[in-house]
């Protein structure tokens, strides 16, 4: 990956629907040149384009991130967590937390019973740590790409 494949996954990252006419000439090729160069990012599998949600325009207005220690198989409690609409992702780690958990609920009383009625029982959950997000304005996630 070079610098203008970077400032191409900068651009998209702003805008993923940019057309090439426009996105060619903010790195310095032609439209067809950037159009060629993003299919080869991702016939390389190097980048997925793909439609990401916002949960807050969604009415889902409570977001955490949870940190769960685990006795047992972090596995099984990230499989069993996924299976939940509330959960964006889980990931393992190799730090204080076993696992953790992004979470969306449409109020803070509902990220609360999420967390105590489902999260809380699953077999294997020593602990939960609750992180919540106070998004006040729209987010969008970017990837420092350098």
């Amino acid at each position: 990956m070079d610098d203008i494949d970077r400032a191409i996954l900068r651009e998209l990252q702003v805008d993923g629907r940019i057309p090439y006419a426009d996105l060619g000439p903010k790195v310095g090729l032609s439209p067809s040149a950037a159009r060629l160069r993003l299919q080869r990012l991702i016939d390389t599998k190097a980048v997925q384009v793909v439609g990401v949600t916002d949960p807050m325009t969604m009415g889902r207005q409570t977001m955490a991130l949870l940190g769960l220690r685990i006795d047992g198989d972090p596995r099984a409690v990230a499989d069993e967590l996924s299976r939940h609409d509330e959960v964006v992702y889980t990931v393992l780690t190799a730090g204080g937390f076993d696992l953790f958990a992004e979470v969306v609920c449409p109020q803070p009383r509902d990220l609360l019973d999420f967390i105590n009625d489902v999260v809380r029982p699953v077999e294997g959950v020593a602990s939960v740590e609750n992180f919540p997000y106070f998004a006040i304005h729209t987010h969008r996630f970017l990837w420092h790409v350098d």
